[in-house]
């Protein structure tokens, strides 16, 4: 896959007008999230080294043009020149598990203004669903408290590739690790797993069940014990650690049905009764920030919890806002008027401070006290520097996070963060607001 095509046609159609008529001056996009979701307070970005990997090999296959010239009836000028094209453009960024808030760029592209328009499907699709899903995993692991969460929605993810990332997004925003075995070879996350329901009823009853698995994973042995009668499980699963190496050859016990509260808590009783109180409690079934906030608050001993679904579409807020504006051409500012989709011209930079974050243009000085939080990534088409560590996006996330204050980071009804342009940038898009009114009204009266 080269990545000519992953883009929406009106993309291409822009693309190809361009290079008929020579427009080639350098041209500015923001890529941004007008407005964020119900009950959130923050966005963790995510997917920056997808949007990278994406950029650097960005070119068009012999395929890819036979397409647009027999399907699309692209002319034999445009196809040579696309043929031809690489994207050259420098980018700043938000770095991985950064904390942003609305309306600050996420990333800012600046290239030749067909290569900036190309990459822009591409880099929305990647950023906007990376940050939604790790905006999720964040509150769930940070309503989980002490205890671990593990991604485990591979299964229910809309698509391969999502599943893979969004296992990649959860460990940056806190997960413990995920049972997408592939997403832990390639991200280096820890992979964990226990067993399905069918494990337990393809032996003759559940006790023979737990003993093979046992026997077979004694130094991971963590048993489901829901499949009959939950409670009748988590005996099976004492007994059969007793009758195997003792008390501590039993890992774990996972819950995944019924009022996992209250059953935690009578299995813990059990375990603790048998000497096992190393053994983990490992709880699924549906679960997402707000149920896992409740079984925190009401003290239930639960160390694990494995989050599927509603974490890895993230059900509540599936989508964002984001949108990827051209704010500069040819050193000029530039800006939409569209009522509600307004847009601040110029590139931008964002500075961070003990009052909230000032939008910036890109060379202003930065206000006392703070930091930029757009950072260089790409210069001339190539990364600045290797992929950071996974483990450096993570600590970022966890140290932005905590510096939160719980008004913004609560799970209902949040507030955000305090956001403001600065005053020269405030300037400079009334005075081009009031240009463009002024042109729209010059030509309508001589109309």
């Amino acid at each position: 896959m080269t990545g000519g095509l992953l883009t929406d046609l009106y993309e291409l159609t822009m693309a190809a007008s361009y290079l008929r008529r020579g427009m080639t001056g350098p041209a500015t996009f923001s890529l941004f999230v007008r407005d964020l979701p119900p009950d959130r307070g923050y966005l963790v970005a995510c997917g920056l080294e997808d949007c990278l990997t994406f950029m650097e090999s960005y070119r068009f296959a012999k395929k890819e043009l036979d397409y647009l010239r027999e399907e699309q009836r692209f002319d034999p000028a445009t196809l040579r020149a696309l043929e031809k094209l690489r994207f050259t453009g420098d980018v700043s960024a938000v770095p991985e598990g950064r904390v942003v808030f609305s309306g600050e760029p996420l990333l800012e592209v600046t290239a030749p203004i067909a290569e900036a328009q190309l990459v822009e499907t591409a880099l929305l699709n990647h950023l906007t669903f990376q940050t939604a899903v790790a905006t999720k995993a964040a509150r769930c692991a940070r309503a989980a408290g002490a205890a671990r969460v593990i991604d485990f929605s591979f299964r229910r993810t809309q698509g391969i590739d999502a599943g893979l990332a969004v296992a990649r997004a959860s460990y940056i925003a806190g997960f413990a690790g995920t049972s997408n075995v592939e997403a832990a070879r390639r991200h280096g996350i820890p992979a964990v797993g226990t067993m399905a329901h069918s494990f337990v009823e393809a032996f003759p009853d559940e006790e023979a069940a737990f003993e093979a698995f046992t026997a077979d994973f004694p130094d991971r042995t963590t048993l489901l014990v829901d499949t009959y009668d939950t409670l009748g499980g988590v005996r099976t699963a004492i007994r059969t650690a007793l009758r195997a190496d003792g008390p501590g050859s039993l890992t774990g016990i996972r819950l995944d049905s019924g009022d996992l509260g209250a059953l935690s808590v009578q299995a813990r009783h059990l375990l603790d009764e048998a000497d096992m109180s190393s053994t983990r409690i490992v709880a699924s079934g549906g679960l997402d920030e707000y149920s896992i906030a409740e079984l925190t608050a009401a003290g239930a001993p639960i160390d694990v919890y494995g989050v599927g679904t509603k974490m890895g579409v993230s059900a509540d807020a599936p989508s964002l806002d984001s949108a990827y504006k051209l704010v500069a051409f040819a050193d000029r500012p530039v800006m939409k008027l569209s009522t509600g989709k307004a847009t601040a011209p110029g590139a931008k930079q964002v500075y961070r401070g003990t009052e909230g974050d000032v939008i910036a243009l890109r060379d202003e000085p930065a206000p006392g006290g703070s930091r930029p939080l757009l950072v260089p990534v790409m210069r001339n088409g190539r990364r600045v520097s290797p992929a950071e560590p996974l483990t450096r996006s993570r600590d970022r996330c966890a140290a932005d996070i905590n510096t939160l204050p719980a008004r913004v980071t609560r799970l209902r009804r949040p507030e955000t963060g305090a956001v403001a342009l600065s005053p020269r940038l405030e300037q400079t898009r009334d005075e081009l607001r009031a240009e463009l009114l002024s042109r729209v009204h010059r030509l309508r009266s001589h109309a």
